[in-house]
């Protein structure tokens, strides 16, 4: 009942002004940014300023990361003779020349490398040899020749 009070009174009042409240609401915001955010006009400007040129600082910051990863990764390719990845070697042209692997980076496949030319050494191989134990190798052998034996004796009736 009071829907159709509230339509039939409302309606024809919201256009002389006294209907509801939705008018002021819409007058209420303001339709500039800089009085929205409290600022001055040139303050407004000069803040928008300043999020542009940090968003270039990070952004720029962000494709040189991904310029050095992408060096690293080429130097790794190259290393252990991989095929090239045409989306590395877009990303080195986009940097430029200026672009150099990070040095902990470097110190980490560096170690690498010396521990893969200790291990592929004959010295690496000696040293191998001498950490495994003799009795073990010895018992899982006997153990593999006997089991042998026995499969064989299963399947041939002349044994």
């Amino acid at each position: 009942m009071a829907f159709l009070i509230k339509s039939m009174v409302g309606n024809p009042l919201k256009g002389m002004g006294l209907g509801g409240g939705e008018e002021k609401a819409e007058a209420e915001t303001p339709k500039d940014p800089a009085a929205a955010a409290g600022m001055t006009r040139e303050e407004y400007e000069e803040y928008q300023k300043q999020v542009v040129e940090e968003k270039m600082e990070r952004d720029a910051d962000f494709l040189h990361k991904k310029a050095e990863r992408a060096t690293l990764r080429v130097c790794l390719r190259e290393k252990y003779r991989l095929p090239k990845s045409e989306q590395d070697d877009n990303m080195l042209q986009m940097a430029g020349d200026d672009v150099d692997v990070p040095e902990e980076l470097l110190k980490m496949v560096d170690e690498d490398a010396t521990e893969e030319e200790e291990k592929d050494s004959i010295l690496g191989q000696m040293q191998n040899l001498q950490n495994m134990d003799m009795d073990q190798i010895k018992e899982k052998a006997s153990a593999t020749l006997t089991e042998m034996k026995s499969k064989a004796e299963e399947k041939c009736s002349v044994m």
